[in-house]
């Protein structure tokens, strides 16, 4: 498998996991058949293969990065805006699913113009900022250090409380290796990091240290949710990839726990993705995930910024 297959998929099997899960959004656990494939409908009543906020925070993200061929936190606000008043990469033309944390945040910024708008309020610790976390790895992974850094700064715009910091920077430690080819008991050993001594210098906030330590290898539904708490949804998309041994199975599961499923499905999507490579991702999903040229492109794109 090449690096640039498992660029594609990283993406592509971001907005495939938050197109399956959308179908069970805001369903709790035994209300709902379980699903088997990519259908549709759902809260938003959407088409198969149409996505939600996840994907387009992460598309504003990506193309960002690429046009500005820099990371600029204020273009990134400006994108994130432009998504929720006037449809810009949503999958329907319009802003019809938004969390709470990035819309009080958004609003900040248009007030005030300061990019760093996240509240640093421990309540606010939700995954609106994990879930869009792929394409700064992604640019930035032949620089680990640095990747990790704006890893952690690509949170604040929205998210600035540590506990949803911290998290994005355990998950673009477990991207950078998936992206690099690393096994999966390797990235899913205890506190696994690319650069040695990372967490001793770079402590995360002990919540997020518990899952990297292997919480979700020792738990089972109902003590795995599909929870928009970052802790619980981190902890349940790892589950996922432990527990399963193709992209599907995995994406299914995560899907399956219902609740916040879209997103629990994306963050699964992103290191699923990077593991399994595009070809790992049933073909069927992605022939039907729209705007999959955009998401092919931009993956393609920071490839070769990465490489450049």
């Amino acid at each position: 498998m090449t690096q640039q297959q498992r660029y594609r998929g990283c993406l592509l099997g971001l907005a495939v996991g938050d197109a399956v899960g959308t179908t069970l959004e805001f369903k709790p656990p035994g209300t709902f058949t379980p699903i088997d494939n990519m259908t549709g409908g759902g809260p938003f009543a959407l088409k198969a293969g149409q996505w939600t906020d996840d994907t387009s925070m992460a598309l504003c993200l990506a193309t960002s990065l690429v046009e500005k061929q820099a990371f600029e936190p204020a273009d990134q606000m400006a994108r994130y805006v432009h998504w929720y008043q006037d449809g810009y990469l949503s999958s329907t033309g319009s802003c019809f699913d938004i969390g709470n944390a990035t819309r009080e945040a958004l609003h900040r910024f248009m007030t005030d113009g300061n990019p760093f708008a996240g509240s640093t309020n421990p309540f606010t610790a939700g995954n609106g900022s994990v879930m869009r976390l792929a394409p700064v790895p992604m640019r930035y992974r032949p620089t680990q250090k640095r990747a990790i850094h704006l890893a952690v700064e690509s949170s604040k715009p929205t998210h600035g409380a540590k506990t949803a910091v911290s998290a994005c920077h355990y998950f673009a430690a477990l991207l950078i290796g998936a992206l690099n080819g690393e096994s999966k008991e390797t990235l899913l050993a205890p506190h696994y990091t690319p650069i040695p001594n990372h967490w001793q210098q770079n402590p995360l906030a002990p919540d997020i240290a518990e899952v990297a330590g292997g919480s979700f290898k020792k738990r089972q539904p109902p003590d795995i949710v599909g929870s928009g708490y970052v802790v619980k949804s981190l902890e349940a998309a790892l589950w996922a990839f432990h527990h399963s041994h193709d992209f599907r199975e995995g994406c299914l599961l995560s899907a399956n726990l219902g609740d916040d499923a879209d997103t629990t499905a994306a963050i699964y999507g992103q290191i699923a993705g990077a593991y399994y490579g595009e070809n790992g991702i049933p073909s069927k999903w992605r022939q039907i995930l729209t705007l999959r040229s955009t998401i092919e492109s931009l993956a393609d794109q920071l490839f070769e910024l990465a490489d450049s």
